[in-house]
């Protein structure tokens, strides 16, 4: 048991995934400055000079949130077919393929146990870098698995949402995750075991309007883009400007959706803190 140990993989031969960003230089979309990318790496990808939180690979965010070597992977040989036989030009089953060979995972979300601050809990992190964090069936599938392991084990659960929504290429089937997802929420918050939801930039469309949202605490990352649907599909429908932070972090934090906007660097002792109020002293001795 440890770092990302995983079930064995089927798929062999898989290239390394490209570091994000590349290059030495990088240019902040939010305040232009020049930054070094080993820089921008030693921060976890917070611009230096703004706090500007760049979107953040899955595995980084585990070296983040879990202690060292304690993290075991669950369900990661699950993988998606194409049920819809969908086709746009692109074989659906094609990009699967491309994703996991780039990548060496075969969706969009990482699902486990580790250690956070000695403290046992259960961790699942979408990753925007897979096809958008889209939910498709094996990240529905993974997310429910996730909360009746954790269920079992009477593990809190702290999910990381970094989604575009439901997965267009699945159709239907991406929209029932919602209800699987929220199912095994409510279960695992009958049995008494915490739920802590950050949501990360972006979290919108069906994941927002699902699991996301469920939380028993909502946490946010500075100037996340939070929320259902488009801004220009709103304004469209409803025939009014919209505020210009709308569906920002610091908008949902004003009306009372967030609980608290987060520094990446202080996610994890905040959500260390938080367990140690929501735990039960039985919960909190788990290892």
């Amino acid at each position: 048991m440890g770092w990302l140990s995983r079930e064995p993989a089927k798929l062999q031969d898989i290239s390394e995934k490209k570091s994000f960003p590349s290059g030495v230089w990088h240019k902040c979309p939010s305040c232009s400055e020049i930054v070094l990318v080993s820089d921008l790496e030693e921060n976890h990808l917070v611009c230096p000079s703004c706090s500007y939180h760049h979107r953040f690979p899955g595995e980084q965010r585990i070296e983040l949130l879990i202690d060292n070597n304690t993290f075991f992977e669950w369900d990661h040989t699950l993988c998606s077919t194409n049920p819809l036989e969908f086709d746009d030009g692109r074989s659906y089953e094609e990009r699967l393929k491309n994703m996991a060979k780039k990548t060496k995972r075969y969706d969009a979300v990482i699902t486990g146990a580790g250690l956070l601050n000695g403290k046992a809990v259960a961790l699942g992190v979408l990753d925007f870098f897979w096809m958008g964090g889209s939910m498709g069936s094996v990240v529905g599938e993974r997310i429910m698995r996730m909360f009746t392991r954790a269920r079992k084990l009477g593990l809190p659960v702290i999910m990381v949402s970094s989604s575009g929504g439901a997965r267009m290429h699945e159709g239907l089937i991406s929209l029932m995750q919602m209800a699987k997802t929220s199912t095994a929420i409510g279960l695992h918050k009958d049995a008494g075991l915490p739920y802590i939801s950050v949501l990360c930039d972006p979290t919108t469309g069906g994941v927002a309007a699902s699991y996301a949202m469920l939380g028993d605490v909502h946490f946010a990352e500075p100037r996340a883009t939070i929320g259902f649907a488009g801004r220009r599909v709103i304004e469209s429908i409803i025939r009014q400007k919209l505020p210009d932070d709308f569906q920002t972090a610091e908008f949902c934090f004003e009306h009372g959706v967030v609980d608290k906007i987060v520094k990446r660097s202080e996610m994890k002792e905040i959500i260390s803190r938080t367990l140690n109020i929501l735990c039960t002293p039985e919960q909190k001795k788990r290892k």
